[in-house]
């Protein structure tokens, strides 16, 4: 077959318009009107946001389903058809620039979302997305309803979550500092209290934790750990003032599992999100060695109890002691 201007825009064509067919018709033919056990009809500041997410495009950036191939990033939940009953248009996006939202509601509170909106470096330094202060604090408002709606009623029970935890968090708070670390401490479970940092507190185990923290935490907590990063302003109890734990060591010891925990689960109500599905173990590790190294002048790293050390593990001893055992 010879290859001609005419045949060329006719295959053209028909590329097209296949994958047109695959991408918007197939989804469109299959979309049910019969809705998912999650679904629930969309409230009139949902439905106004819904029109915000279309109207800005971020269906450009953001999916809204997942695909049986993404358990392994931490899915909850495979999307099915009956999710999307009543949305026009049912904008599902196939770009992953950032997360797919399908889950979204109720994974952070209204606050972090205001924070987010602003300026998305406020909430995490690294971050690709625009700013979106333009829209004004009625529209934010109004996309933060949409998006914590989505999962239909597994959002609104994540939501009422943050909302039971945000009520006794912004109470410890007004109480002041140490009442307030006595709090977070006095939510930990007991065993996690007690286990000290596995990992020794090598230069480059700082390093590595000040990377971490370079890129999820100093927006927040601020550059010297005092609570104070720009997105402090938003959130309501404010974030957590490192420099004050010093005060509320356990058995004279600042407990690496303390730090652990609530790296790893968050303090549902607040701002501080949880990070086990972006942070490995060791990173988490490393970022808390930073945290007590760099802001309480002390780590409990290797302490007893401890198992057999890491093959790759150089030597290494703990220079970093609690108050009044600082080494000679």
């Amino acid at each position: 077959m010879k290859m001609t201007p005419a045949l060329l825009i006719v295959g053209a064509l028909l590329v097209f318009w296949a994958s047109s067919f695959i991408i918007v018709g197939i989804p469109a033919m299959t979309m049910k009107e019969i809705p998912s056990d999650d679904w629930r009809p969309l409230s009139a500041e949902e439905e106004a946001g819904h029109r915000l997410y279309v109207r800005n495009g971020c269906s450009y950036c953001h999916s809204l389903f997942v695909r049986t191939s993404d358990w392994d990033i931490g899915a909850e939940r495979i999307a099915q058809s009956g999710d999307y009953v009543g949305q026009e248009p049912a904008i599902l996006g196939s770009e992953r620039t950032g997360p797919d939202l399908s889950q979204e509601g109720g994974e952070h509170p209204d606050d972090w979302h205001k924070a987010h909106f602003v300026n998305p470096r406020f909430t995490g330094p690294i971050s690709l997305m625009p700013s979106w202060e333009f829209l004004g604090d009625k529209e934010i408002a109004q996309l933060t309803a949409y998006v914590q709606a989505l999962g239909g009623k597994a959002a609104d029970l994540r939501q009422s979550r943050q909302k039971k935890w945000k009520a006794p968090a912004m109470a410890a708070y007004a109480a002041g500092a140490d009442r307030n670390v006595e709090w977070l401490h006095s939510e930990v479970p007991e065993p996690w209290r007690r286990m000290p940092n596995p990992y020794p507190a090598t230069e480059a185990a700082l390093q590595r934790g000040k990377r971490i923290y370079q890129e999820f935490c100093i927006n927040c907590h601020g550059p010297i750990g005092d609570g104070k990063g720009p997105a402090a302003r938003y959130l309501d109890p404010p974030p957590l003032n490192f420099t004050t734990l010093r005060r509320h060591l356990v058995e004279n010891k600042y407990i690496g599992g303390i730090f652990y925990y609530q790296i790893m689960n968050g303090i549902t109500g607040t701002g501080m999100p949880y990070f086990k599905k972006q942070l490995e173990s060791e990173k988490i590790w490393d970022l808390a060695n930073y945290l007590a190294v760099s802001f309480l002048g002390y780590t409990d790293a290797q302490l007893e109890p401890r198992g057999i050390d890491a093959a790759y593990e150089g030597a290494w001893r703990n220079s970093h002691q609690p108050p009044g055992q600082e080494a000679k």
